[in-house]
């Protein structure tokens, strides 16, 4: 397998809470770090910069799914509830146990199957099979997504140290409550704002959504994504063959949610064609990608499997160079951190 980049996130580089709380800016206010694969260049801008950055005719494919919250909260560990399990059983999801440890939480290798744990709300939630190291199959009492929007509480990790509403981690392409289904944020496109939506629009950058819900990525872990649901529609589909067929525009991805859907969603034929259902398909150097030309997306922790993807679109040497420039110019990474656009 091609070497993945590596480097040490050094603490201070992490993103504590929203920009709009630790700067006053508004969500458009983070950096954005742009690498050109064709010049092999790197530069610095501003997020709001983005409209400038794109030709009239370029496509943005955008994650509308909206996020749960999806972690409940009991005495000594927190329980995160990641992606159902496919099947008929709605109420069997895959589900992390989390030790709690002061603010934060860490991995707990606990549990046994049959073992039921009591919830809040007169709820019980009963471990069924082990289904890798972390993630467990688990049946709860009661409807899943109304029993976390009455218990829940966002995802959260040691690197974030206070609670922030569930409002702090939706995206403006999200479409409500009927579209809430991803465990953790599509964050990639927590930076855009009805305004900036407006000056894209307003360029001629076309806009076009599909939806991926995202299950639990706990950053300890460093595994490739597992089954989650998504769904390309036909009018996304044939935008995107109508772009690529003209060759004027690119198909830049926002965020590896939507790399990942509309990567599954490409035929033996090399077309984007309308898809629905689980997705396992896990881009990688090796595999590279045919649906897209770009993708904007936050900076990933070291070792993670979201650097095969990044290294399959912008070739190791820009991956390497982008990363380097983020580390020297002080960038910040996660969720509520600053971007990247690679091309």
């Amino acid at each position: 397998m091609t070497e993945l980049v590596d480097f040490t996130l050094p603490r201070a580089l992490e993103a504590h809470e929203p920009p709009e709380e630790r700067a006053s800016r508004a969500r458009d206010g983070v950096r954005l770090l742009l690498g050109h694969r064709a010049t092999g260049q790197v530069g610095h801008h501003a997020f709001r910069d983005l409209p400038e950055l794109l030709r009239p005719g370029d496509l943005l494919v955008v994650n509308t799914s909206a996020t749960l919250p999806a972690a409940v909260r009991l005495d000594r560990i927190v329980v995160h509830f990641s992606t159902p399990v496919p099947g008929d059983d709605d109420r069997l999801w895959l589900v992390e146990l989390r030790r709690r440890a002061g603010r934060s939480s860490v991995p707990y290798q606990g549990g046994c199957p049959d073992e039921w744990i009591p919830m809040p709300g007169r709820a019980n939630l009963t471990l069924v099979r082990r289904r890798t190291d972390r993630l467990w199959a688990a049946r709860l009492s009661t409807d899943v997504v109304p029993y976390l929007r009455r218990h829940g509480m966002p995802i959260r990790y040691g690197y974030v140290p206070r609670e922030w509403p569930t409002a702090a981690y939706q995206t403006v392409f999200a479409h409500g409550e009927e579209s809430a289904g991803s465990a953790e944020m599509p964050s990639a496109a927590r930076p855009f704002t009805t305004e900036l939506v407006t000056r894209l629009v307003s360029r001629g950058v076309l806009i076009a959504p599909i939806t991926l819900h995202t299950g639990v990525a706990s950053p300890e872990a460093h595994e490739p994504p597992y089954a989650e649901r998504f769904e390309v529609p036909a009018t996304t589909a044939s935008l995107v063959e109508h772009v690529r067929a003209r060759g004027e525009g690119r198909v830049i991805a926002v965020g590896t949610t939507a790399v990942r859907a509309l990567e599954t969603a490409v035929d033996a034929g090399g077309h984007v064609r309308a898809a629905r259902g689980w997705t396992e398909h896990i881009v990688t150097p090796e595999r590279g990608v045919r649906a897209v030309d770009g993708l904007l997306t936050g900076l990933h922790e070291p070792r993670s499997s979201h650097l095969m993807m990044l290294t399959a679109i912008a070739g190791h040497d820009l991956l390497r160079a982008t990363y380097e420039a983020a580390l020297a110019e002080h960038y910040l990474w996660h969720e509520f951190g600053d971007l990247n656009l690679l091309l």
